[in-house]
């Protein structure tokens, strides 16, 4: 979709003061710990773009609340099984000996959308620090969601999705569906299904200041259900409020609630196939 399709699906321009209002009406409020997933393009044309929806999250969370997006660098994992990109396997070897050693500071988002890979670079956002699940974050609970981020099960108890749900802290949807609800990760980790297993994964660290290949355990993750977790999710629980921020048709989840609904669901309906 070029821009002029973007700005002839508008009524109007969509603006820090309309985007707040909305993320008000659907029911972002003052001191919450908000973990987003957004879409820029969903919302349709904004007055000063990313940015622009960013300030609007942080005028309605207030300065005693937290925001937290995924920005995670998946072109850091071992290529073993890539498919996106597609490497020849000869390539595999030097992608692992030559790819630059992870670094939050400076190592970009992939696949996470303009609104995360703005957010990342503001001033005064802290990332978490794991090659390839990191979550960067503003506010007052910046420091306890993103430090202690275990380099082992990156997406398990040891990350910052699990610091989100012992502070109760809640998920929006910004234009995406639940494919993109990174939490579901969580829930994965904490369930016991049938085939559950590690998958070996490895990124490049730096290491007393040398790059080195560090090995790395994780889960075998799958997203392929998460539609029909949140979908079921959402029949049972009246907790998920839906709107539209611009365009973009929206959810605001009670992490906690979600997460642990999926982990029945997962331990009731995944099977070894």
């Amino acid at each position: 979709m070029t821009e002029r399709d973007t700005i002839e699906r508008a009524a109007r321009p969509n603006t820090i003061e309309t985007l707040s209002s909305e993320l008000r009406s659907l029911g972002v409020a003052p001191g919450m710990v908000l973990l987003v997933h957004a879409s820029l393009s969903s919302i349709g044309w904004v007055c000063g773009g990313a940015v622009a929806v960013i300030r609007a999250l942080e005028h309605v969370l207030g300065p005693e609340g937290t925001l937290v997006m995924p920005t995670m660098s998946g072109d850091l994992t071992d290529p073993r099984d890539w498919q996106h990109p597609p490497v020849p396997e000869s390539w595999k070897a030097t992608i692992r000996a030559c790819a630059p050693p992870f670094d939050p500071l400076v190592t970009p988002t992939r696949s996470m959308g303009a609104i995360a890979e703005t957010f990342r670079t503001l001033p005064g956002a802290l990332r978490s620090n794991h090659p390839h699940c990191s979550f960067a974050a503003l506010g007052r609970d910046a420091v306890s969601v993103i430090s202690r981020h275990k380099l082992d099960f990156g997406l398990g108890e040891g990350s910052p999705l699990a610091r989100i749900y012992d502070l109760d802290g809640w998920v929006l949807l910004l234009g995406v569906g639940h494919a993109n609800n990174s939490s579901l990760h969580l829930a994965e980790h904490r369930a016991d299904y049938p085939g559950k297993k590690e998958r070996p994964n490895g990124a490049p660290l730096l290491v007393e200041g040398e790059r080195r290949w560090v090995e790395i355990r994780d889960l075998d993750l799958d997203a392929d259900d998460f539609e029909t977790i949140g979908a079921a999710f959402e029949r049972e629980s009246d907790s998920v409020r839906v709107g539209r921020v611009g365009l973009a048709e929206s959810r605001l989840i009670p992490q906690r609630n979600l997460v642990d609904f999926a982990c029945r669901w997962m331990s009731a309906h995944r099977s070894a196939g």
